[in-house]
């Protein structure tokens, strides 16, 4: 499939990015529709911390790929670190960049970070199980040969369709967390919490079979900041439970 869309006055508009831009805008829908449930915060409030997030989640993104990708390429050509159009964003960097925005907005209005930070979850999963198809488009994200019914012929080899278990992974903690989690939510910071730890869990598995791993010597980056974000999201239900339980 050709990556390409279509071309606006010669520019080309490419499928990856006309998906990131879907998941982003139900995203932000989702998430203005629960600002309600938030004291003192307001629908406009929420959209307005949504532009903050989804553009320093993209220099995050963008950041954490050049980093961990080639910093010395990058270091000798600097103008290619904001050539997003040349491809690499990496979802944790994106990730990161909207907990910090999530965590200077909540100080700001002085509303609670997990308030936010649970109303953005739901959506955000499922902005990642759309986004992941850009990676199908694209032939990249891939894992290794297999053999199985269910692969996917990428340069005449027959590998892992990586982005589809992600993206079948990212919708299920998607109804989990917003048919379930939501209506049955008992602290502040149980949805962040259930989304940490199901997705962190998805990607270490789904990581391990992808060829194009970001590496931090011989360990998958990927692998460590999802270990670190299955011991945070436990650690979140834990307390979480726990003042619940003396209230």
């Amino acid at each position: 499939m050709n990556p390409v869309a279509f071309k606006i006055f010669g520019i080309e508009i490419m499928w990856y990015g006309i998906l990131i831009a879907i998941g982003a805008m139900i995203a932000v829908f989702l998430g203005g529709k629960q600002a309600k449930n938030i004291e003192n915060f307001s629908e406009d409030d929420f959209y307005t911390f949504a532009i903050y997030a989804i553009i320093v989640g993209i220099l995050g993104a963008r950041l954490y790929y050049v980093i961990f990708h080639n910093p010395e390429f990058y270091l000798s050509n600097p103008k290619e670190i904001l050539n997003i159009r040349g491809g690499g964003l990496a979802i944790h960097g994106g990730i990161i960049g909207g907990i910090i925005v999530c965590y200077i907005y909540s100080r700001v209005k002085k509303v609670k970070f997990f308030d936010i930070f649970d109303i953005v979850s739901p959506g955000l999963v499922l902005a990642q199980g759309i986004g992941r198809w850009g990676n199908f488009i694209n032939q990249e994200a891939h894992g290794g040969p297999t053999d199985l019914p269910w692969g996917i012929i990428v340069d005449g080899v027959k590998v892992h369709p990586t982005f589809l278990y992600e993206s079948i992974g990212d919708i299920i903690i998607f109804l989990i967390i917003y048919f379930y989690v939501r209506k049955h939510k008992k602290f502040s910071g149980q949805m962040a919490a259930t989304y940490l730890i199901l997705y962190s869990l998805i990607r270490f598995f789904v990581e391990g079979l992808r060829t194009d791993s970001l590496m931090l010597g011989s360990f998958r980056v990927a692998q460590i900041v999802s270990v670190i974000g299955i011991i945070t999201g436990c650690l979140i239900m834990i307390y979480g439970n726990k003042k619940n339980k003396t209230q």
